[in-house]
């Protein structure tokens, strides 16, 4: 199966009658802020223009769904960690997503975590996989960014990632080079 239809239908900041709609399963993609989760969208979707990006970190500020096939949404979220916002802005950020995720009572078929794979997981990265591991969410990690790892250092940088990770799911990814996507997609389908 492959992805033939793409389209943006609408953003949320609170409850909504799409969420509860157990016939259209869920995959949530989470991360830091310029993490690459709308570029990974429109690489999977093959869209390039239906996800905002920005290199402006704190671009989402809202839960944007995209029906996929007209049988699934993806859902693009805001980025936890830092961004360019006020106190106040991040913190009511940091509440929809904790809002959505563990207090919405929606169910989420996958969680796709995003993480820069040339980084590593950073300390709210684990704190968000810890919290999502807690709920007994289904999580499958996305190493993005993998383009900007040196070839040299890219098998211990993956090791690094794997063992930071657990057993979680661990699919390495590039937007920019069209790398990964198969692998991402078949994931999110099992």
């Amino acid at each position: 199966m492959s992805i033939r239809t793409a389209k943006f239908v609408t953003s949320i900041v609170g409850p909504d009658k799409l969420l509860a709609d157990k016939n259209f399963p869920q995959i949530a993609f989470i991360g830091r802020s310029n993490a690459g989760k709308s570029s990974i969208i429109n690489s999977l979707t093959n869209q390039a223009g239906l996800a905002k990006t920005s290199s402006f970190p704190g671009r989402t500020q809202q839960i944007n769904l995209f029906l996929i096939n007209k049988a699934f949404y993806l859902v693009d979220l805001p980025g936890y960690g830092y961004a360019k916002l006020s106190h106040e802005a991040r913190a009511q950020l940091e509440a929809l997503l904790n809002w959505y995720f563990f207090e919405s009572g929606y169910e989420q078929k996958k969680v796709v975590l995003i993480i820069d794979a040339s980084l590593g997981p950073t300390e709210s990265d684990l704190e968000m996989l810890h919290a999502l591991m807690q709920h007994e969410k289904n999580i499958i990690v996305v190493a993005n960014k993998i383009d900007k790892i040196k070839n040299s250092h890219y098998d211990e940088q993956m090791k690094k990632i794997a063992g930071q990770i657990g057993d979680h799911p661990i699919i390495p990814y590039s937007s920019e080079a069209r790398f990964g996507m198969n692998e991402l997609y078949k994931e999110i389908l099992k």
